[in-house]
C-alpha cells in the first residue's frame, strides 16, 4: 500500500525536525549522518527549509537554529549535493546571486593569498596597501546580502517563509562582524589577527553560500511566482550588484506578461477575497508604498529634524509642526513668499540659493551655527520630479551637538 505524499511528507518533516533536536541536545553529527541515512534516502532543500522554518514558527529560538546552521549543513551534506544547483538564465536575480557567490569565492581567494605575507610580521607598505584595496574590493559582497535582505526575504516572508530567512540574515551579520574584525586587527597592525581572521572569513562565506545555493535558491525558486520575481528585479537596481552585471536573457517586462498570464489561468472562477485588509479610504500611493494623510503627517512630525517645504513659485507650502523646533515657525507663514521670511541683508543669498537649484548649478547648499550652546546644521535640498523640472526648496535643520561627541560604535541590540 502506497502511503499518502501528505503524511509521507510530514512523517519526513518530523525526522528532520528530529535530527535537528538530536543535535541540539549534543548527538555527535556523525552518529546523526548514518541515522539520517537510514530514516531517509532523500530529501530536497525545500524541506530542509521548510524544517528550520517550522522549528522557528513552533518557539525554537532562532539563535539556534542559526548555531546550528553549519552543523545539520553538513549532517545533510550529501542528500543537499545530490539536489544540484538552481538552472536558472541569465538575468533572474538567482542566477545574479550565483554569479556574485563566484566572484565573491575568487575575491576571498586573492584576500587570503595578500594575508599570507602580513602573517610573516612587519609588512612593508605596499603589501599593506595591497591588502586593504583587496578587503575594500570583497565588501561589495555587502551589495549581495543587502539584495537578499530587502529583496527576496520580504517576498518569502509573504508566503509564510519567514524562519530560514531570519537564519540566514543573522549569518549575514557574522560575515560582517568577521570583516569589522579584520579591519580592526589591520588598523592595530595586528598582522596575526588579520591572517587568521581571513581564513575564518573564508570559511564563513564559503558554508554561506553552500546553504544559499543548496537550500534558500532552490526553495525560493519553488516558492515564489514568477510576478514575485518580477518585483525582486525590478527593485535590485536600488541596491546594485557586487562584482556582477545581471544577464539580459531573462527580461522582467517580458516575464511580467508571461506571469500575468500564469495568475488568470490560476485564477479561481469565483472571485476569491483580496488578502489582508483593504487599503484605508484617502490613502496616498507614493512610489514605494501608500499612506493616509494622517499617517504622513504623523510621520514628518516625528522626524528627528525640522523640514520646510517652499514650492516652485517660492512660497512657502509646508513646515513640519513638532514638538521642539529648532527654529519657531507659525501657520502665518504658509503662502509667504520665502524672501519675505529673512532679514533683508540675507535674502540676496536666499535668493542666489534657489537661482542655484532652479538652473542646476547646485545641489546643496549646507550652514552651520552655534546658538545657546547648540551645533544647529541646515541644508537646502532642491527638489525636482521625475522630468527634472524645478518643484521647490527642502530646508532640513537638526541639532548637531549630541552627534558630533559620538565616538566608537553602538550597535543595533547594545543597551
Amino acid at each position: 500500500m502506497t502511503m499518502n505524499p501528505e503524511i509521507l511528507k510530514r512523517e519526513r518533516q518530523e525526522a528532520l525536525k528530529g535530527i535537528i533536536m538530536e543535535l541540539h541536545a549534543g548527538v555527535p553529527a556523525e552518529k546523526l549522518r548514518r541515522t539520517f541515512a537510514k530514516l531517509i534516502k532523500d530529501v530536497s532543500p525545500e524541506e530542509i527549509a521548510d524544517m528550520e522554518n517550522a522549528l522557528i514558527q513552533e518557539g525554537f529560538p532562532v539563535e539556534e537554529v542559526q548555531r546550528l546552521c553549519d552543523v545539520h549543513a553538513r549532517v545533510f551534506d550529501k542528500a543537499l549535493k545530490k539536489a544540484g544547483k538552481p538552472g536558472k538564465v541569465p538575468g533572474h536575480p538567482i542566477h545574479t546571486f550565483v554569479r556574485e557567490n563566484r566572484e565573491a569565492k575568487s575575491a576571498l581567494k586573492e584576500l587570503k593569498r595578500a594575508a599570507k605575507p602580513l602573517a610573516k610580521g612587519a609588512p612593508d607598505g605596499r603589501t599593506v596597501e595591497r591588502f586593504a584595496e583587496l578587503l575594500a574590493r570583497f565588501k561589495e559582497y555587502e551589495k549581495h546580502y543587502a539584495r537578499k535582505e530587502n529583496q527576496l526575504f520580504p517576498a518569502l516572508e509573504a508566503k509564510g517563509f519567514t524562519g530560514p530567512t531570519k537564519v540566514m540574515w543573522g549569518k549575514h551579520d557574522e560575515v560582517r562582524g568577521l570583516v569589522r574584525g579584520i579591519e580592526a586587527a589591520l588598523k592595530g597592525s595586528d598582522w596575526d589577527g588579520v591572517a587568521g581572521a581571513v581564513r575564518t572569513l573564508a570559511g564563513a562565506v564559503k558554508k554561506l553560500i553552500f546553504l544559499e545555493e543548496k537550500i534558500l535558491y532552490p526553495a525560493s525558486a519553488r516558492k515564489l511566482s514568477t510576478m514575485d520575481w518580477v518585483r525582486i528585479k525590478r527593485g535590485e537596481p536600488e541596491i546594485g550588484y557586487a562584482w556582477v552585471t545581471p544577464g539580459t536573457v531573462w527580461d522582467a517586462e517580458l516575464a511580467k506578461a508571461a506571469g500575468a498570464e500564469e495568475e488568470r489561468a490560476a485564477r479561481p472562477a469565483a472571485p476569491a477575497p483580496a488578502p489582508g485588509p483593504a487599503p484605508a479610504a484617502g490613502t496616498i500611493e507614493l512610489s514605494t508604498g501608500r499612506l493616509t494623510p494622517e499617517q504622513v503627517d504623523l510621520l514628518l512630525k516625528r522626524l528627528p529634524v525640522d523640514i520646510t517645504f517652499v514650492d516652485e513659485t517660492d512660497r512657502v507650502a509646508y513646515y513640519s509642526d513638532s514638538e521642539h523646533r529648532i527654529f519657531p515657525r507659525s501657520p502665518g507663514i504658509i503662502g509667504r513668499a520665502v524672501q519675505n521670511c529673512h532679514p533683508a541683508k540675507s535674502v540676496h543669498i536666499v535668493n542666489d540659493i534657489v537661482r542655484s537649484f532652479k538652473d542646476k548649478t547646485r545641489d546643496v547648499a549646507e550652514f552651520w551655527i552655534q546658538r545657546d550652546g547648540r551645533f544647529i546644521h541646515i541644508r537646502y535640498f532642491p527638489v525636482y520630479d521625475k522630468d527634472g523640472a524645478y518643484r521647490g526648496v527642502l530646508e532640513v535643520s537638526q541639532d548637531v551637538t549630541g552627534i558630533k561627541e559620538l565616538q566608537g560604535e553602538r550597535r543595533l541590540l547594545d543597551t
